[in-house]
């Protein structure tokens, strides 16, 4: 298998652009990236720590590289590879609360969203006991009247 084009001005993915992978690729796991998600994902970029000294401008090229790589038989095993390349496994926990708030952001979780989720913690060794909290947690603040 072969990685994109788009990968030469991304490889190694740093830490950030791994954080802002997963959030893309949660958003279009479903064929359609909403603008609620959209939101959540640049409410994130402006506000959380982590992402202090991100240039914002590589969002449009991490972008098209998840989007790449979707188009690929193998692509998403790729996506993990190149995540779990530039991820401290410390941020591991991070990368996906951050995909569940970027799931739940539209209020809504459905089964392309939930089967991503599923391989996000198989592929980052999230402990079930944890992917419950962080899961409840982006429930609980994502809650409607």
């Amino acid at each position: 298998m072969t990685v994109p084009d788009t990968t030469a001005d991304l490889h190694p993915l740093t830490a950030q652009d791994s954080l802002v992978a997963l959030m893309i690729a949660i958003s279009a796991s479903d064929a359609q990236i909403r603008t609620s998600e959209l939101v959540r994902i640049q409410s994130v970029l402006n506000h959380l720590p982590v992402f202090g000294d991100y240039e914002q401008a590589r969002l449009t090229q991490v972008s098209s590289l998840v989007f790449e790589l979707f188009e690929d038989e193998d692509g998403l095993d790729a996506l993990f590879g190149l995540v779990r390349e530039g991820l401290p496994e410390r941020l591991f926990e991070t990368a996906y609360a951050l995909a569940c708030d970027v799931a739940a952001a539209d209020g809504n979780l459905n089964e392309e969203e939930l089967r991503m989720l599923e391989e996000m913690r198989y592929e980052l060794s999230i402990d079930r006991l944890h992917a419950a909290a962080i899961e409840r947690g982006a429930r609980a603040r994502h809650m409607t009247l």
